[in-house]
């Protein structure tokens, strides 16, 4: 066989023709004849009870065909995830629930008989905001499956006794995922077959369909789940939505296929948000800047229907040496919508707050940021104490300051109203590893055919598992094909937590490799039907490791800021990053890029408010929760640094979809810090707050 090369290639994307011609089919494209539409009714209330349903005038309609109410929709069974329990019961626990469901011929006429539901309610005193000092506020037992409290030493007395110390709270607001494509499901119910199929936008088919099993009593061979082509998730695709179990409920009502595709407006309230947080950090240093002293407390907020703690003070137990550290959450139970993962959950807060305050001891220390971070280096991660698998941050943060030019940028400038400053921050996530299943086929037409119910949220999934094969297979990138996106195929992990291409990568590898061993062995041509192989890595990835895994990196950020308007303009962002084998060096910088531009939003423009009398996010569109748009974004760099872990996979390959966004908003706010001489500690930096530090 030849030479393999496809590994670590700049290949262009498999599906690319496919998007740009319009042929590849997301889960609102798939309309399966006589299909009907949903639409949900939201309540408007911000907490209470549905006391009536009125839906006569919207069941008088034209091709209108059902409204379900929480008194007459069919019974779901039981669900780990109490958000998906809809119109269950009458309760009302936040401004948004769904209260009803409207069916009808066509999607208009599903949303003019939505809005013609009359829903009464029985209101009951809400609470909706946050307060570090909230009497509620109480430490969990877990936060997002990590220790809510971790203790090392005295760090109070510590931090009392340490010769320089800055003690600083940090807020960061309710943030929404708002992936280009919003939630939408189309179900085709078979009552003569008893089989349900699920066109569904998801960044796990194999979830959903888990789910759907036990909320409607169904065997899971029963169930089929396409999540072919997704537009973008960050989290808030992770695990089944309202609208999937709805869009259930309706085809197996109505007996025809539904299809249903949430309003944009609906998501802050229908499939999560990062959860504000109030960080209070303490840091204690020698004047040297040895740290001698690390307290992190987030407050954060959870929804009355599920907990979900916003795990912000996770990722300071693995960046610095400092003997006496306490990390800890807390979190206030509230009429809001349950919040949910969200690119980076805990890591993108909770190191805007370290690495601000980092800056800021740097300051009270007259010394170089960078140097700071540097002289903290730990030898072993400090909460566990394991080794490293790798660890090169200091390599990033070195190579960062050359490529950047940080020496000669560190004085503040000044060029009539603008004030020009550079700021540095670091950057790590964590390596997730998970099991996974593939299948290989060697075929008789000399192609190759991979299979794995992997998905691709537009990172370029498809072809990265292709170069793997290719590349263990030792055969040439084009005669490889990767089929991901439905239950149909060997179960593999969802797309979540940066672990997908390290966990789906292994199995095409493991598998790969035992259909070339098996080809290796063969004689003569192949057989009509071909040869196969399989993998399941559910042992090996299971398997304990010694050492602590992470990806580290360092962003760079070159700001102006205007004095007469309060404006922030990014001119320039430069990331390096150690992420271990980087797979193919176009789909990665399309990530990093992307992290990082989501980190711009988080500094300069991205926030939502809880309105205290209705309890709804006042932001919810794209016309009021904004984005960063084309001229928002500067010059941005992307770099990394070649990392051999042998720690890891048969890749060599860390995660790289989150490591992006981590850092990046408190880079942004130590430059604006630098160039203003003001400390702005809330985000996002928008004109009025820039203006108000100016003075």
């Amino acid at each position: 066989m030849p030479a393999h090369t496809a590994l670590g290639t700049a290949a262009v994307r498999a599906e690319g023709p496919d998007k740009l011609t319009g042929a590849a089919r997301y889960a609102a494209d798939h309309t399966p004849p006589g299909c009907a539409y949903a639409r949900p009714v939201p309540a408007t209330v911000p907490r209470g009870r549905v006391s009536a349903v009125d839906t006569a005038a919207a069941l008088r309609l034209p091709g209108v065909l059902a409204v379900l109410t929480p008194y007459d929709a069919p019974r779901l069974g039981p669900s780990d995830d109490a958000t998906l329990q809809v119109l269950q019961d009458t309760a009302v626990p936040h401004h948004g629930w769904y209260v009803a469901l409207a069916i009808a011929d066509t999607p208009e006429a599903a949303q003019a008989a939505a809005e013609a539901v009359r829903v009464d309610y029985a209101t009951e005193p809400h609470d909706v905001l946050l307060r570090e000092d909230h009497p509620g506020a109480r430490t969990p037992e877990e936060a997002n499956g990590f220790p809510a409290h971790r203790e090392r030493g005295d760090p109070d007395a510590a931090l009392a006794a340490a010769p320089v110390r800055i003690e600083r709270t940090y807020t960061v607001p309710p943030l929404h995922n708002h992936p280009m494509e919003p939630h939408a499901a189309t179900a085709l119910w078979d009552a003569e077959a008893g089989r349900l199929t699920v066109y569904d936008s998801s960044q796990g088919a194999g979830t959903v369909r888990t789910v759907l099993a036990s909320l409607f009593g169904l065997p899971q061979d029963r169930i089929t789940v396409v999540s072919e082509h997704v537009g973008g998730g960050f989290g808030c695709k992770g695990t089944p939505r309202p609208h999937v179990v709805l869009a259930v409920m309706a085809a197996r009502h109505t007996g025809r296929p539904v299809k249903l595709v949430l309003p944009r407006r609906d998501l802050p309230a229908a499939v999560g948000h990062r959860a504000p947080t109030v960080q209070r950090i303490g840091l204690g240093a020698r004047r040297d800047g040895t740290l001698t002293a690390y307290t992190h407390t987030v407050t954060t907020h959870t929804s009355r229907v599920a907990e979900f703690v916003e795990p912000a003070a996770v990722p300071g137990r693995v960046m610095y040496a400092v003997p006496d550290s306490r990390t800890t959450h807390r979190v206030v139970a509230l009429d809001v919508p349950t919040p949910s993962w969200m690119r980076a959950p805990g890591e993108a807060p909770g190191m805007y707050a370290l690495e601000s305050a980092m800056d800021e001891l740097a300051d009270e220390l007259g010394m170089d940021p960078i140097e700071l971070r540097i002289r903290n280096e730990p030898a072993a991660e400090p909460d566990s104490g394991r080794p490293f698998s790798s660890r090169h941050l200091v390599e990033c943060l070195r190579e960062g300051a050359e490529r950047f030019g940080w020496a000669s940028l560190r004085t503040p400038r000044r060029d009539g109203p603008l004030l020009a400053g550079v700021g540095v921050a670091a950057a790590t996530y964590p390596v997730w590893i998970g099991p996974s299943t593939a299948r290989a086929h060697a075929r008789p037409d000399g192609s190759y055919l991979v299979e794995i119910d992997a998905t691709d949220l537009g990172t370029g999934a498809r072809t990265v598992l292709a170069q793997v094969a290719a590349d263990a297979l030792g055969v040439p990138l084009a005669s490889v094909t990767a089929a991901i996106g439905s239950t149909g195929l060997p179960p593999a992990l969802l797309a979540g937590g940066s672990a997908g291409t390290a966990s789906w990568g292994w199995a095409v590898h493991d598998a790969c490799t035992a259909l070339a061993a098996r080809l290796a062995r063969h004689r003569g041509p192949l057989p009509p039907g071909g040869l196969s192989a399989s993998a399941d890595t559910t042992q090996a990835a299971q398997r304990k490791f010694p050492y602590a895994r992470h990806a580290f990196g360092a962003h760079f950020a070159d700001v102006r800021v205007d004095t007469v308007t309060g404006e922030v303009r990014v001119r320039r962002m430069l990331g390096v990053y150690a992420a271990g084998r980087i797979l193919n060096p176009a789909t990665a910088r399309s990530q990093f890029v992307g992290a990082m531009i989501m980190g711009l939003g988080m500094a300069l423009t991205e926030h939502s408010s809880v309105d205290p009398v209705h309890g709804d996010f006042t932001e919810c569109d794209l016309a009021s929760y904004h984005v960063p748009a084309h001229a928002d974004v500067p010059d941005i760099e992307a770099h990394w640094i070649d990392e051999d872990d042998p720690h890891l996979n048969p890749m060599g390959g860390k995660g790289i979809g989150e490591i992006g966004i981590v850092g990046v908003a408190a880079a942004i706010g130590n430059a604006v810090s630098r160039a203003t001489g003001r400390r702005l500690r809330e985000l996002p930096l928008t004109p009025d707050r820039v203006l108000a530090a100016l003075g």
